[in-house]
C-alpha cells in the first residue's frame, strides 16, 4: 500500500504546482504533511515523467514551465476460481 500512497502524494503535490498554490518547500512540506526531504523526492518523481517544474520566488510558488497532465487510475481485484471481486477502482485527476 506504499505505493498508493506515494501516488496520491503525487497526485496532490502536481494538483499544487498546477494551481501555483505551494508556497517554498518548507511551507509545501507541512501543507501536506510530509517532510521537505519527502517533497524534493516527489517532485523528482515527476521530473522523471518529464515535468518541468520551476520556482518563481516573487509569486512563492513552484509552477510547470510548460503543460504537464498527470492522472493515476489505480484497481485492485482479487480471484480465486469461484469469485472475482473488485476492492478498489477510481481515478485521480
Amino acid at each position: 500500500m506504499k505505493s498508493i500512497k506515494n501516488l496520491e502524494r503525487l497526485q496532490q503535490l502536481h494538483s499544487l504546482i498546477e494551481k501555483e498554490q505551494t508556497g517554498g518547500s518548507l511551507e509545501l512540506a507541512r501543507r501536506m504533511h510530509i517532510s521537505q526531504r519527502l517533497v524534493y523526492s516527489l517532485m523528482e518523481q515527476l521530473k522523471d515523467f518529464n515535468a518541468a517544474i520551476l520556482y518563481d520566488r516573487g509569486r512563492k510558488t513552484y509552477y510547470y514551465k510548460d503543460d504537464f497532465q498527470f492522472e493515476v487510475n489505480i484497481s485492485v481485484s482479487v480471484r480465486n476460481k469461484n469469485t472475482a471481486m473488485e476492492i478498489f477502482g477510481g481515478s485521480y485527476i
